[in-house]
């Protein structure tokens, strides 16, 4: 079954908006891995916007050997205050994944994957050291992209396409062309030996149809419709229906 990795980084926003600890991030991961999720997801980012280093390693503590533990961010974003760095932090907690996003403080969130023929040579000593770290590593890429013998070359092992166009289609009507970008991507990076992630705007009404289209789909991560969808239906219901799509 493809995995459901549940991105928590709203429970983040939420709690930072007033300061304090509520709503507590371990609580929402606990109710969350009872539900059936099958991962956590966190992307903390130097400007402490969402989920903080003290939340990477509380959740590292709580989840160890329980449920996979994905962590996503910038590798070339530099230590900052209190942010010390993608590398240094999986250093510090050996997450099950690093999922390596080249995002900045400008984007309001993800918007773009990497340009693999462009950017591997300086993902290559980066994936290297997470390798040895333990980590499995997956590098966010767009739906069209080629040349992922690049990345397999150099020891990646799994792709997460953005699906923020395929999510986009779906709403106005018109989600075949994208659908179908994603799946021949996926294809192309499963020929070359990786396994196939994806997230971004995926939903209660997209995902299924997401799903049936990428055979042997490994994981979605998902958290701002999830969560948004959690403040009618509650965290634990809404987690169960997706597992239950998933299924």
């Amino acid at each position: 079954m493809t995995l459901l990795s549940v991105n928590l980084n709203k429970i983040a926003v939420l709690r930072n908006s007033r300061g304090g600890n509520e709503p507590d991030i371990c609580q929402a991961a606990q109710t969350c891995i009872e539900s059936g999720c099958g991962g956590i997801t966190v992307h903390p980012r130097p400007d402490l916007r969402h989920v903080r280093p003290d939340d990477v390693r509380a959740l590292a503590a709580m989840l160890r050997g329980r449920v996979e533990y994905n962590i996503e961010g910038n590798p070339f974003a530099g230590a900052r205050g209190e942010y010390p760095g993608l590398i240094t932090l999986a250093r510090e907690v050996r997450p099950s994944q690093v999922t390596l996003v080249p995002d900045g403080d400008g984007q309001i969130t993800s918007d773009h994957g990497f340009d693999l023929r462009h950017d591997i040579e300086r993902l290559k000593p980066l994936v290297s050291e997470l390798l040895e770290l333990g980590c499995r590593v997956s590098l966010f890429v767009d739906a069209g992209t080629e040349a992922f013998e690049l990345a397999a070359a150099i020891g990646v092992q799994r792709i997460e396409i953005y699906t923020g166009p395929y999510a986009q289609a779906f709403a106005d009507g018109q989600p075949a062309a994208a659908l179908a970008a994603c799946a021949e991507t996926a294809r192309r990076a499963q020929q070359a030996g990786l396994a196939v992630n994806a997230g971004h705007d995926l939903s209660q009404a997209n995902l299924g149809t997401f799903k049936a289209a990428i055979p042997g789909l490994a994981e979605v991560s998902i958290g701002h419709a999830l969560i948004g969808e959690a403040l009618y239906g509650g965290l634990a219901t809404t987690v169960r229906n997706y597992v239950q799509i998933l299924r």
